[in-house]
């Protein structure tokens, strides 16, 4: 047996290619879109994609079972299970296996045992993986959502995220019955979940990507507590909000999601840039924060070009209009790639970052972002009429915070402006810099008329010892 986990940065999200060396062929559980990937290792390793499968319907990326059955004629294994609103309805155009607990399916000598394991989704399913060639127990059990390294998955994204109004209660006491049945499981056993450190379908997760039953009965939080009721309210407390593109995801991989596009964004005429910008789509300026607010096109949003790309993107672009992008041109595909793993595929176009002088051409002023480090920024909240607007979570807000500060998270600030006072100067901030700096764009180009960016965010004026408020005791 051959076993590749393939980590995916950007989504901190781990899919599988196992493989049957003596028969040739392999299997892959869990893929995103980038489909290629899975060929290309199967190519090198001398196999062919026959079967592939996921453990439930992902809520935050697009999944590639439909386009890896549809372009290799690899035969899909769905889960069978859960209520009907959210059963796959391309199963029956890819002629799927649908799989219910207790099913076993074979790839070659390679035996996966079907065990339904509900609570982070009603459909999710964990997959006992025997290499029936050299032995007749499992080496590994491939966990999907369910369990992850030191945490298992979150109950509430149903209820939160979709908005099935009173399911989180239920899909908790559904996990907490499926975590006995995971702790029937061989205590060597392997497990392999589907995510790691940086995800938001669990609240602890940890970053190493595997461990075995034995190791989680340990040292797993969720597994310690054997009280039902004690873990639902365990499980429920704490959980991050769910980004605002996980319902997009959940109907896209439920409905079937269409296939990938191939051709790039073209670049686009700087003379447009003299034009009606918004009938052009969102403009998304992917350079840093220090050159946007340098020198930046009005009404453009900036999210620069990083290791949270992704997160933002999926907070805040929308699904039903098209995407332009100002990036340096080497950004552009990378930048395509990863949207498209949330399914964001309607880019209109590219311009240059150089292409931004012709918005100068036009006559029409640059627009600038003020930023000040913490220390230049205390003397600020001294002067009448100066607003502080926070933008970190709000559990983050409720540990700490500046005196007298608004607290709005940044994924939701573009539907809650109108909470602000957009005709007074506002100072925001987020914990080190990066998320005050894209709240910032939102603020200039939705009409606050003077914003100043704390660069150093809280991290700084908390190290220089500056007032904050904190909970009482």
């Amino acid at each position: 047996m051959l076993l590749r986990a393939v980590f995916c940065h950007e989504l901190a999200q781990i899919s599988y290619l196992i493989g049957c060396q003596a028969t040739g062929e392999a299997l892959v559980v869990d893929p995103n879109r980038d489909v290629e990937q899975y060929i290309e290792i199967a190519r090198r390793e001398g196999l062919r994609i026959t079967a592939v499968t996921e453990t439930h319907i992902h809520a935050d990326y697009v999944s590639g079972v439909r386009e890896l059955a549809l372009r290799l004629g690899a035969r899909p294994y769905l889960s069978g299970a859960g209520s009907e609103e959210w059963r796959y309805r391309y199963a029956e155009e890819t002629g799927a296996v649908c799989l219910h607990d207790g099913d076993d399916v074979m790839v070659g000598n390679i035996r996966l045992d079907v065990i339904h394991t509900p609570g982070h989704t009603p459909e999710h399913i964990s997959l006992l993986i025997t290499d029936t060639r050299s032995a007749d127990r499992p080496m590994g059990i491939l966990t999907g959502d369910f369990v992850f390294v030191g945490d298992v998955g979150r109950p509430d994204l149903l209820e939160r995220a979709v908005g099935a109004a009173g399911s989180m209660q239920e899909s908790a006491r559904q996990l907490f019955r499926s975590l006995q049945r995971f702790k029937q499981v061989p205590d060597y056993v392997q497990v392999w979940p589907a995510h790691g450190a940086g995800s938001a379908c669990g609240k602890a997760l940890g970053a190493v990507m595997q461990s075995t039953v034995g190791y989680e009965r340990l040292f797993n939080w969720a597994l310690a507590i054997d009280d039902e009721d004690g873990f639902i309210q365990a499980v429920l407390e704490g959980q991050p909000d769910p980004p605002t593109y996980f319902a997009q995801m959940k109907q896209v991989n439920r409905d079937g999601p269409r296939l990938r596009p191939a051709a790039p964004p073209a670049r686009l005429s700087p003379a447009l840039l003299s034009g009606d910008l918004q009938s052009i789509g969102v403009i998304v300026d992917v350079r840093s924060s220090e050159a946007y607010a340098a020198c930046h096109i009005p009404g453009t949003l900036n999210i620069p070009w990083g290791r949270s790309f992704l997160t933002w993107a999926g907070w805040l672009l929308p699904y039903d209009r098209p995407i332009a992008l100002i990036a340096d041109e080497t950004l552009v595909q990378p930048v395509q790639q990863i949207l498209q793993l949330i399914g964001i595929d309607d880019l209109a176009g590219y311009w240059a970052a150089d292409d931004i002088a012709s918005w100068g051409c036009s006559g029409r002023p640059y627009g600038q972002i003020e930023r000040c480090k913490a220390q230049a920024a205390r003397p600020l909240l001294e002067l009448d009429g100066i607003a502080v607007l926070d933008v970190r979570t709000a559990a983050e807000y409720a540990a700490g915070h500046l005196p007298g500060s608004i607290n709005i998270p940044l994924g939701y600030l573009p539907g809650r402006l109108d909470e602000l006072p957009q005709h007074r100067p506002i100072l925001v901030h987020c914990e080190s810099g990066l998320r005050s700096a894209i709240a910032a764009s939102i603020l200039i180009s939705g009409g606050c008329r003077h914003v100043i960016d704390l660069c150093d965010g809280f991290r700084a004026w908390r190290t220089l010892d500056y007032p904050i408020v904190v909970p009482s005791s």
